[in-house]
């Protein structure tokens, strides 16, 4: 026979307190000693006690979860679909968002709902699940400058908050990086390092981001008297970046720095230049030191 699971009757008879003292400490009321919350924990360890989840939400009104949201563009067939969350699990910079994102909920008692919003159906299932109390709110990570769902969002009056400046001004909050500032760490790299004929790989500069980091890298570059920086735009892919520096090296063979706007075209700059045998050495060196530097002071991406 199954033992029946501790309630907070048990708790309270435990800790010595009412039932309602219990009840404050396992909905997080401020106005409860520290003591008597102490002994309410220790009461709660010692019984096994777990709160049922859908009656604190009735009580609370909250869900302890927030949708982590990657919104993209694409159609609605299964490859497709399968393809988009390929890219996004195969990318390392997804994996340290999530991370995180994980680091500031976890203590607080809450935790992350993964959901993909690449096509017109499935933003309406975000929203839909929103609003239906789903989870307390939404991160969303979109990966797409045309994306819609921001707007979908604030249109709904449904909280969320965007990783990234939207591609169309939208009234949701947003956290970004210092990109410019970036860029401009990673002109300077390269500069310190001796590197006079550069070139940049940048991100699809329909992207404000990928705009920022150019915008920062040519700047530096104009201070020190060189005013032209070939460029050749990637899309944030291995695949994209070794096409883009492939395509630099046939146009200029002395090119001697590169700055790539993100990891992952990073690694396809560096197979094009194995390609290219031992006169790519020196560039993919100042290249790859030039991300560490940059992320290190400028955040991730």
């Amino acid at each position: 026979m199954s033992r029946q699971a501790p309630t907070l009757e048990d708790v309270a008879r435990e800790a010595g307190v009412s039932r309602a003292t219990v009840s404050r400490v396992v909905n997080g009321v401020r106005n409860v000693d520290p003591a008597i919350q102490d002994l309410v924990r220790r009461a709660i360890e010692r019984t096994g006690y777990a709160p049922n989840q859908a009656a604190r939400q009735l009580v609370t009104r909250r869900t302890t979860t927030v949708a982590l949201v990657v919104s993209g563009a694409g159609d609605s067939s299964d490859t497709e679909q399968n393809a988009f969350a390929t890219r996004v699990f195969a990318d390392p910079f997804f994996g340290r968002v999530v991370g995180g994102v994980v680091g500031r909920l976890r203590p607080r008692g809450m935790h992350p709902v993964l959901m993909f919003a690449e096509t017109p159906e499935s933003r309406q299932e975000v929203v839909s699940y929103l609003r239906q109390g789903g989870a307390d709110g939404a991160l969303v990570v979109s990966t797409h400058h045309d994306d819609p769902l921001p707007a979908l969002l604030a249109d709904a009056r449904l909280p969320a908050v965007l990783f990234a400046r939207p591609g169309r001004p939208v009234p949701l909050s947003y956290v970004d990086l210092a990109h410019r500032e970036g860029g401009r760490l990673a002109a300077g790299h390269l500069l310190a390092r001796g590197c006079r004929r550069i070139v940049t790989v940048t991100g699809p500069l329909a992207v404000a981001a990928s705009q920022e980091r150019l915008a920062g890298f040519r700047d530096t570059l104009a201070r020190h008297g060189d005013p032209y920086v070939p460029v050749a735009e990637g899309g944030f892919t291995v695949d994209s970046g070794r096409a883009a520096m492939t395509s630099l090296l046939a146009q200029h063979p002395d090119l001697d720095g590169v700055f790539t706007a993100n990891d992952l075209m990073a690694q396809g700059r560096s197979r094009s230049c194995a390609t290219r045998g031992a006169g790519c050495r020196r560039t993919w060196r100042s290249s790859a030191s030039t991300i560490r530097a940059w992320r290190s002071r400028a955040g991730p991406g």
